[in-house]
C-alpha cells in the first residue's frame, strides 16, 4: 500500500495514515485503502479491534486541498463519486462490527476529524487539536454533520460546524467528541491497552451487536423496544452467549 502501515499485535491491527508530509491528508487513494485494509481485517475473525493512528506530527489535518481544487474541474457526477467513497468510509467505520479506537495526536482537522469523529473511541494526546474548519474554506462538512449530531446532539455540533473553531483535545473531551485525554507519546500505548481489554474480556458477537444497534435502532419508541426484544431473544442462542453462561456457571475462565 502507498499511504498506510499495518501491523498485527494478537488480536489488534494498528492501521497507521502515512502521509506524514502531507499531515496525512485524504485522497481517493488513501481513502481506498483505508476501506479495503478495513474490509479485509473484517473478514478475519482473529482480528477483535483496530487502532488507527497518523504516521509523523498530525493525525489528519483532513482533504487534501490540491486533490480538491483538482476536483473542481470535474462534473457533478465525478464529485458525488469521490464524495459517496469519502461517504462510504465513514459509514464502514461507524458501521463497523469491530471497535476502532482513534489515536490521536496533533492536529485532526476537517475530514481528520470527521474519521476520529465516527470511531467508536478516540484518545487524544494533550497537544491534540481538534476542528471541523471546512466553512473557512467555503466548503461544508456535510458527511461527518449525520454523525456528529448524533454523537453530541445538534446544539454543540451546530456551535462547531458553524464556528469552523478549532478546539483542544481537553475541549474536545468536554464536548464528549472524544474519550479520554492523556499525556502526550502515550496516546498509542493507551489505546492499545484499551484495544487489548476489550478483546480479551469481550465477546465479539456481542460487541458486533451492540453496535448494530446503536446505528440501526428505530426511531419511534414502539419500535424500538421491539427491535431491542428481538435483538435480545437472538442474542441468547448465540454461540459465544451460551459459551459465556457456560464458563459462568462453571466456575471457568472465559477465553475470547
Amino acid at each position: 500500500m502507498q499511504y498506510l502501515l499495518t501491523e498485527r499485535t494478537d488480536q489488534i491491527l494498528t492501521i497507521t495514515l502515512n502521509r506524514p508530509e502531507k499531515r496525512n491528508a485524504l485522497n481517493s487513494e488513501l481513502v481506498n485503502e483505508l476501506k479495503n485494509t478495513l474490509f479485509q481485517a473484517e473478514e478475519e475473525s482473529g482480528i477483535k479491534a483496530v487502532v488507527l493512528k497518523g504516521e509523523g506530527e498530525a493525525f489528519c489535518a483532513g482533504a487534501d486541498l490540491a486533490y480538491l481544487q483538482e476536483l473542481q474541474h470535474n462534473s457533478y457526477e465525478e464529485n458525488l463519486q469521490d464524495s459517496t467513497s469519502l461517504m462510504e468510509l465513514f459509514k464502514q467505520i461507524f458501521e463497523y462490527p469491530k471497535p476502532i479506537i482513534a489515536c490521536v495526536h496533533g492536529a485532526a482537522l476537517a475530514g481528520g476529524c470527521g474519521i476520529a469523529t465516527v470511531c467508536d473511541f478516540a484518545i487524544a494526546a494533550e497537544d491534540a487539536n481538534f476542528g471541523y474548519t471546512e466553512v473557512r474554506i467555503g466548503f461544508v462538512p456535510a458527511i461527518v454533520m449525520v454523525f456528529l449530531t448524533k454523537k453530541i446532539g445538534e446544539g454543540k455540533a451546530r456551535e462547531l460546524l458553524l464556528s469552523g473553531d478549532i478546539i483542544s483535545a481537553k475541549q474536545a473531551l468536554e464536548y464528549g467528541l472524544i474519550n479520554k485525554v492523556v499525556e502526550k507519546n502515550t496516546e498509542y500505548e493507551t489505546s492499545m491497552a484499551l484495544a487489548s481489554r476489550l478483546a480479551k474480556q469481550n465477546s465479539a458477537q456481542s460487541m458486533a451487536l451492540i453496535k448494530k444497534m446503536l446505528y440501526d435502532m428505530p426511531a419511534t419508541y414502539t419500535e424500538a423496544l421491539d427491535y431491542a426484544a428481538s435483538t435480545n431473544a437472538k442474542a441468547r442462542s448465540s454461540s459465544d452467549c451460551k459459551k459465556g453462561i457456560s464458563a459462568f456457571l462453571n466456575k471457568e475462565k472465559i477465553v475470547w
